[in-house]
């Protein structure tokens, strides 16, 4: 689970601060060095991702707002790619996620105009799954997450790295990728306590390999 402290999820990079919280002259390095290894964990994790929006996610917040597989966010809250704004170009993944998301059109308007998206337009485009009453995203994560950790998580971790995959590779390329993991659950032990359950009329208890 991802969420944010406070009444933001994320209000971006702090362009106030001074002394070692400054931001460096060049700010391709610390894309290099903090911003993109983060990026690249989230993307790489082997579970799912449930992500819980409890305010603003702007500039990269809402590039790692967008990591999530699930995305709950209040009604209240907003995600908004503020760069062009401060003369700056989107980064933290943010790029990548918004145009798979909702193609080039939306990705283009989005990014050069600078404009906020409220929790209900990002969820009509298809940049998230939920949109909940405030105060509740957090609780809603936990109930989803919850749900996850108690399903067949190595499966759940496929699904997840075959849907990332399908987003850029061809239809074959998928086709394969389907037929190996598929192999690899149809071996595991949860698949076998799903037969079984389903032949005893039971709920299946998941282990996770």
């Amino acid at each position: 689970m991802l969420t944010g402290a406070g009444r933001a999820f994320s209000s971006g990079a702090d362009l106030q601060a001074d002394g070692e919280d400054a931001l460096p002259e060049d700010l391709g390095e610390i894309l290099g060095t903090t911003y993109n290894p983060l990026a690249r964990t989230l993307a790489e994790l082997p579970v799912p991702l449930v992500v819980a929006v409890n305010g603003p996610a702007v500039g990269a917040g809402m590039g790692f707002a967008l990591a999530g597989d699930i995305v709950v966010a209040e009604r209240s809250a907003y995600f908004l790619l503020a760069f062009a704004n401060i003369g700056l170009v989107p980064d933290a993944g943010a790029t990548w996620m918004v145009a798979k998301c909702v193609g080039r059109a939306r990705a283009m308007e989005l990014a050069l105009l600078g404009e906020k998206l409220s929790a209900e337009d990002a969820q009509a485009m298809g940049l998230i799954a939920r949109v909940v009453e405030d105060g509740t995203s957090l609780a809603e994560a936990k109930a989803l997450a919850a749900r996850l950790a108690k399903g067949p998580t190595r499966a759940l971790g496929m699904i997840r790295k075959q849907v990332i995959h399908a987003l850029d590779h061809d239809f074959d390329q998928s086709l394969r990728m389907e037929a190996a993991n598929q192999s690899d659950a149809g071996f595991s032990e949860d698949f076998k306590e799903a037969v079984t359950a389903f032949r005893e009329k039971r709920k299946p208890e998941f282990k996770g390999f």
